[in-house]
């Protein structure tokens, strides 16, 4: 069951007070229907997009090191991942833990439904030894409900900056959840884009062959198509900001002109002043001193930093106190 079918009825009330807002918002959970997870895939493999390489290259080159705590316990634990994705970089700790035999089972947690068919066939084809109970579901309701809680220890795999895809409140607030959903021992394994030059950092949201614009306008395409409106996609701009001081890049989608768009499902009408924004996606960057500060938040302790060479990105290893 895909996320559209499952979840129409959340879509339309966040769109519905999104819009209403002052000013306007669209969650970017919503980027993510079939289109905007290939549209996602494509960005990952842009020259811009850093973020995925360098996560890439800390899994590959240290994933002994970042398992090896988890795995000196020697017991069967659980490997639950929050936000799995396509599992690309997930499938490096993966075929290590497998090779090894291993006794984990993993828990692959995500909000789009046609992403998770696609990652448990995938693995299946490849790992097919591999136990693998995947969640359709967003973080906080996974962590509340705890559905791989068995006595077994767990690590809780938070990666890919997903954690810089909210605001500061937010983020604090899934930290807590993070402390409520996990038990003493328990690791997290958590991703953070690190604050680095501003430009660097901008061309990673304004990509050259315009991909990121159209994974921002593909949610308005999926409005029209869902709910029935009449946006036009080409009175919207895409249009990304950095701020060095707080770290957060936000995208927005201004709209060029004064314009009404009709929304049938929700049978209502909305105004938009001549470039007035939709703002659309938060992804805040870190730094280590910023990322013990959180920790201590949730109850837990900074266990080790893992960076790539350029010091980009860190994985950060958190053990629950």
């Amino acid at each position: 069951m895909t996320a559209k079918n499952s979840d129409f009825g959340s879509f339309a009330q966040d769109v519905l007070l999104g819009l209403s807002s002052n000013p306007k918002t669209l969650s970017s959970k919503y980027f993510y229907d079939a289109k905007g997870d290939k549209l996602f895939q494509q960005i990952m493999a842009l020259p811009e997009y850093y973020l995925t390489r360098k996560e890439y290259e800390i899994l590959k080159s240290k994933h002994e090191l970042i398992l090896a705590s988890i795995l000196s316990q020697d017991k069967p634990f659980n490997l639950v991942e929050l936000g799995a994705g396509d599992g690309m970089k997930t499938k490096i700790l993966l075929r290590y833990l497998t090779q090894l035999n291993i006794d984990f089972t993993y828990y692959p947690v995500d909000f789009s439904g046609s992403v998770l068919e696609e990652l448990e066939e995938s693995l299946l084809e490849e790992l097919p030894e591999l136990v693998v109970n995947p969640i359709q579901d967003t973080y906080r309701n996974s962590l509340k409900k705890q559905v791989w809680e068995d006595g077994r220890p767990n690590l809780i795999l938070f990666m890919g900056a997903n954690l810089g895809n909210f605001g500061v409140d937010e983020a604090k607030n899934i930290i807590d959840h993070l402390r409520v959903g996990t038990k003493k021992g328990d690791l997290v394994l958590i991703g953070f884009d690190l604050k680095k030059n501003p430009q660097t950092i901008l061309d990673a949201y304004h990509d050259n062959v315009g991909v990121t614009r159209e994974f921002n306008l593909n949610l308005l395409d999926r409005i029209n198509r869902e709910l029935d409106a009449d946006f036009d996609r080409d009175s919207f701009v895409h249009w990304p900001t950095y701020d060095p001081v707080s770290g957060e890049c936000r995208s927005y989608l201004v709209s060029l002109t004064a314009q009404q768009v009709a929304i049938g499902a929700l049978n209502q009408t909305f105004d938009f002043k001549a470039f007035e924004s939709i703002f659309t996606e938060i992804s805040k960057k870190y730094s280590l001193s910023e990322i013990e500060h959180l920790a201590s938040l949730g109850g837990f302790e900074v266990k080790e930093n893992f960076m790539d060479s350029e010091g980009y990105f860190a994985d950060v290893l958190w053990v629950k106190k």
